[in-house]
C-alpha cells in the first residue's frame, strides 16, 4: 500500500468539534476501503495568505495515510463534495516523518521561548539614519547632464 500525507483546510465557522468531526468522517471512508491513518495533527485556526471561498481563516489538519490509490481517490471526492473542506492536498512519500511536524516544531519551539518573545539577535536597527555611508571624498562640482538645457530655449 502506498503511503500519504494530507492536509485539508476546513471553513473557519466550524468549531474544533466539528473539525475532529470530518477528521473521523475521512478516517472511516480510509479504514472501510482497507486503508489506515496514522498521525493526525491539528494545526490550528491560521490566516490564509488570500481569500479562498471568502473565507479569510482555515482550521488545518495534517494526515499521514496508508491506503491503496483507490481509498485515497473516495476520500478526495467526499472532501471536493462537502462544503465545509475549502482545500486538500495529497502528496505520496516514501516513509512517514517520526514525531511532530516542521508546524508542531515552530508552535512549540515559540511556546519555550515564551509569548511576546522578539529577540530577534545582534542585527543592527534598519532606521533611516542609522546607515554609516562611509566616506565619500570630494565629487567635485556638479554638472548638468549631457543634452539637457534645464528648459531654456
Amino acid at each position: 500500500m502506498a503511503l500519504y500525507e494530507h492536509v485539508f483546510l476546513a471553513r473557519q465557522d466550524l468549531s474544533q468539534q466539528q473539525v475532529d468531526a470530518l477528521v473521523e468522517q475521512y478516517k472511516g471512508v480510509i479504514t472501510a476501503n482497507g486503508g489506515s491513518v496514522g498521525r493526525i495533527e491539528n494545526w490550528g485556526l491560521k490566516s490564509l495568505t488570500y481569500r479562498v471561498k471568502k473565507n479569510r481563516k482555515a482550521y488545518y489538519t495534517l494526515m499521514d495515510i496508508t491506503c491503496p490509490p483507490a481509498a485515497l481517490n473516495e476520500m478526495e471526492r467526499q472532501m471536493s463534495l462537502s462544503e465545509d473542506v475549502l482545500r486538500f492536498l495529497t502528496v505520496k512519500v516514501e516513509a512517514h516523518e517520526e514525531g511532530p511536524s516542521a508546524m508542531m516544531q515552530k508552535r512549540e519551539e515559540r511556546s519555550e521561548r515564551g509569548f511576546g518573545d522578539r529577540d530577534r539577535g545582534d542585527r543592527p536597527s534598519r532606521g533611516f539614519g542609522d546607515r554609516d555611508r562611509g566616506d565619500r571624498g570630494d565629487r567635485g562640482p556638479r554638472r548638468p547632464r549631457e543634452g539637457f538645457d534645464g528648459g531654456a530655449e
